[in-house]
């Protein structure tokens, strides 16, 4: 069965994004933060700021929960999975199995929370003789409820081994597809999830990617290859796009028909960049409080005496919101493994 309409339902791209059905959360923080002040906060006045829970968006960034550096000191996380993918910039992971990383510029951290997790995710403003912008997506990715007690897991897949597809249509120009999560045709096998998510399951479907259309690019967006899938694309830069034969007046999340291939073609004079996410339904009820989402609302207390009790494992850094030095260079350091330096 074909339809001539490739749109679904339509909805402004707010603070939060919305989702559908196995993602629970999308956010997209650009932020034009200033030089630094050589302790890896902002070289700039914080008055004004609700320090502590600062999402003002004041003179262009924000400081998040952090009080000195800007980002998330150390909090709690069960039943779920956060993917962060960072455009630009450096974020500085650690978490209560002990891992740590410095990664960004094109690289994504995959961490798989399960029976509890504690992580921090800070933004060190390193360069003090310039600003330091940060871009990111973070995207929560549900668990099936045979999986939310799974063994935390701690993934990074670095910039350098991302698969992309970059395909030249018949006016020679280019559209470029960053593959998370989710096969291509025509571009290499992606980097294997974590081995408890739901985008591990073969029938789950999911996919993660990033588009990038030159001023004119026309690329096909494959139809899904399961049953039931949902699919929605977030189009949040540039001037014009088409989807199919429906013109899309404004950036915002369009949830597709998933089962047909659809024309993506920029309509307009600047590129064109959309996110993608879809998958299969776990179809689960789910029960959400902060950062803990299971089934039942018995399991979001028990969640809560639990992290009470055992602090998912415990805090093994002297501080909160810790950084991990001067150095631009990226890394990771597994728990129980030894470091892995990149450029």
């Amino acid at each position: 069965m074909t339809t001539s309409s490739p749109i679904l339902n339509t909805q402004p791209l707010g603070p939060l994004w919305p989702t559908l059905d196995p993602f629970l959360f999308c956010a997209h923080h650009d932020d034009a933060y200033p030089a630094g002040d050589g302790a890896f906060g902002p070289a700039a006045p914080l008055g004004g700021r609700q320090i502590g829970s600062d999402f003002s968006r004041q003179d262009g960034w924000s400081m998040y929960h952090g009080e000195t550096v800007p980002g998330f000191p150390a909090h709690p996380h069960r039943g779920f999975e956060t993917v962060t993918l960072v455009r630009k910039g450096l974020i500085d992971h650690a978490d209560s199995l002990g891992a740590a990383a410095r990664f960004g510029g094109g690289d994504v951290q995959w961490v798989t929370a399960g029976r509890g997790i504690q992580h921090s995710e800070m933004f060190p403003l390193l360069r003090t003789d310039g600003p330091n912008p940060l871009e990111l997506f973070q995207v929560w990715l549900n668990l099936p409820a045979r999986q939310k007690m799974a063994a935390p897991h701690f993934t990074m897949l670095w910039n350098e081994r991302i698969p992309r597809l970059a395909h030249r249509d018949e006016q020679g120009r280019t559209t470029t597809v960053t593959v998370v999560a989710g096969a291509v045709p025509g571009a290499a096998d992606p980097l294997a999830p974590p081995p408890e998510s739901w985008a591990a399951q073969p029938d789950a479907d999911v996919a993660i990617w990033t588009l990038h259309l030159e001023p004119g690019a026309r690329w096909v967006l494959p139809a899904v290859r399961g049953q039931g899938t949902r699919r929605m694309l977030y189009y949040f830069v540039g001037e014009g796009l088409r989807v199919g034969p429906q013109t899309v007046a404004a950036h915002a999340a369009l949830e597709l028909v998933a089962g047909q291939d659809w024309m993506l073609e920029n309509t307009g004079d600047t590129p064109v960049e959309c996110l993608l996410l879809q998958g299969r339904p776990i179809g689960e009820p789910v029960a959400q409080y902060g950062p803990f989402v299971m089934n039942t609302q018995q399991e979001i207390l028990q969640a809560m005496q639990d992290y009470r009790r055992t602090q998912f494992g415990g805090w093994p850094w002297p501080a909160g919101d810790p950084v991990h030095g001067g150095t631009p260079r990226r890394f990771a350091r597994y728990p129980g493994e030894a470091t892995e330096s990149l450029p």
